[in-house]
């Protein structure tokens, strides 16, 4: 296949393409200043892309099986606390960047596409969102050492789900664990729905590299399209 992977130098992005590569794909990565990337791996083309430019995007898009978006305001792979800070400042970029997808998609539909977005929008009871809750949204910031300023980043993620949910096109969005972070790619995790996945110990985790298997394995084989998925242990 080949993919299109935006916000290819990020934290789960880079993830992606090391197991799409690893899998044999063809890939084009996509970040805001690809000038500056060095490369010597085969089966991968590195492209300068503004998300929010619907436009740019169409342009980019032919060719494409599967486009899948990991975009974040900054780069929280080399620097969290300006991305959360981004997100804080204006939390509809989610919402708007996913709108510019669709609109890309408008005059290629049958690339699909999937949206790394976040946890906060799952249910972590029947019918309890944390991003619907002030005070559970806190305490899973404040466990995560996250500023409680950024629910509002949260909920723009939720917003962009939003978004998707009122479209025909082929897409597809993915909450992560609550809690991701680099670690070991196991292979071994179980797949949900709108639910979290909690582990033995009552925790929502998944590591970056398993999320990466997670989302290929989606692109391979569409499981949850016009639909959101979530992984953990």
């Amino acid at each position: 296949m080949h993919l299109g992977v935006i916000g290819a130098t990020g934290t789960i992005g880079s993830r992606v393409v090391t197991e799409a590569l690893g899998r044999g794909h063809q890939v084009t990565a996509f970040s805001r200043d690809a000038t500056r990337i060095e490369e010597n791996r085969k089966d991968i083309t590195w492209k300068s892309l503004n998300v929010l430019d619907a436009d740019a995007v169409a342009a980019a898009i032919p060719g494409l099986d599967v486009l899948i978006s990991g975009f974040q305001p900054g780069n929280a792979a080399q620097d969290i606390a300006d991305t959360v800070a981004r997100s804080i400042a204006d939390p509809t970029v989610y919402a708007t960047a996913a709108q510019a997808l669709l609109k890309a998609l408008e005059t290629h539909s049958r690339t699909r596409l999937i949206v790394i977005g976040g946890a906060g929008s799952l249910e972590i009871e029947p019918g309890v969102v944390r991003a619907d809750s002030d005070e559970l949204l806190n305490e899973a910031l404040d466990a995560i050492g996250l500023p409680r300023e950024y629910a509002a980043a949260v909920r723009g993620h939720r917003d962009a789900l939003n978004v998707l949910r009122l479209s025909n096109r082929l897409w597809t969005y993915f909450s992560p664990a609550e809690d991701i972070a680099p670690g070991e790619r196991t292979g071994r995790f179980r797949v949900g729905s709108d639910q979290t996945i909690l582990d033995a110990d009552g925790r929502s985790r998944i590591s970056a590299e398993d999320a990466a298997v997670a989302l290929v394995d989606e692109a391979e084989l569409p499981r949850f399209v016009q639909r959101r998925f979530t992984v953990g242990y």
